[in-house]
């Protein structure tokens, strides 16, 4: 089993050519939604400005060219629009987390800017087809990814322990990491490609874990980042027999690609 401890370097939000309501759509599908949901172990310091500010966010070409094409060096280097992009510090902090949510472990995409070479590692391949030879992220990868990048915000930017759990291959759990991470803290999901990015997150009913991401006492998400839509009981499926949730719903979309979040 896939049981590994790895650092998540901050970076920031994306934009998408899919809409949001393309969530929905049927697609092949690498997870298996008959199997019990699985987990991994990552870290989170993911932050705000990242989330929100990047130019991947802000320039709908290169979002369009990024998802559109693999998550390959050579394609990343033949776009013009994404090379330019990335000479945003928050858009390299972002490509960050979409190559590691996207790609697995031992996968990587190098770029060379201005001199400098920079690498984004793949870690946990909830979307491995993107990097693969005429990939492209569809409207499911981009759900994934979305998911794992939202679960990954820190409001503070620091670095801490988190279990990942959800429907999808890629997050594989052994019982030693579910007694590890016995508590769960909520749900995330939404689209972080669409022209105006969905982030949603529901709470663990009783918990208050979600102040991570929202800051504060996790009680008041007013200000929060991601729209916390309440408990995870109400706009979420019945949850799998680990616990973890999925078919949520927000902005009148259900998404069954959620990644559910424990905490040590």
């Amino acid at each position: 089993m896939r049981n590994r401890i790895v650092l998540a370097i901050s970076f920031l939000g994306l934009v998408s050519v899919c809409l949001p309501a393309c969530i929905n759509e049927a697609d092949p599908v690498e997870e298996d939604s008959e199997t019990a949901a699985q987990a991994v172990f990552t870290r989170n310091a993911f932050t705000n400005n990242a989330l929100t500010a990047s130019a991947l966010t802000t320039d709908r070409l290169a979002t369009g060219a990024l998802t559109g094409n693999p998550l390959t060096s050579a394609a990343i280097a033949s776009s013009s629009d994404v090379m330019s992009a990335l000479r945003d510090p928050l858009a390299r902090e972002f490509l960050t987390y979409v190559a590691g949510c996207a790609l697995p472990a031992g996968q990587s995409v190098e770029v060379s800017l201005d001199g400098e070479t920079h690498v984004f590692e793949g870690d946990v391949g909830l979307s491995p087809q993107w990097g693969r030879a005429r990939g492209h992220c569809n409207a499911r990868c981009q759900g994934w990814v979305s998911a794992c990048m939202l679960a990954r915000v820190n409001h503070l930017g620091e670095s801490l322990p988190i279990s990942m759990r959800g429907q999808n291959k890629a997050l594989d759990a052994d019982p030693a990491e579910r007694e590890s991470f016995p508590h769960r803290e909520g749900a995330y999901f939404g689209d972080l490609f669409a022209p105006e990015q969905l982030r949603f997150a529901c709470r663990s009913p009783g918990a208050t874990l979600i102040r991570r991401v929202c800051g504060g006492a996790g009680v008041d998400t007013q200000d929060c980042v991601v729209d916390v839509l309440g408990g995870c009981d109400a706009h979420c499926g019945a949850p799998a027999s680990d616990g973890s949730f999925r078919n949520c719903a927000g902005g009148g979309h259900k998404m069954p690609t959620t990644v559910t979040i424990y905490r040590q």
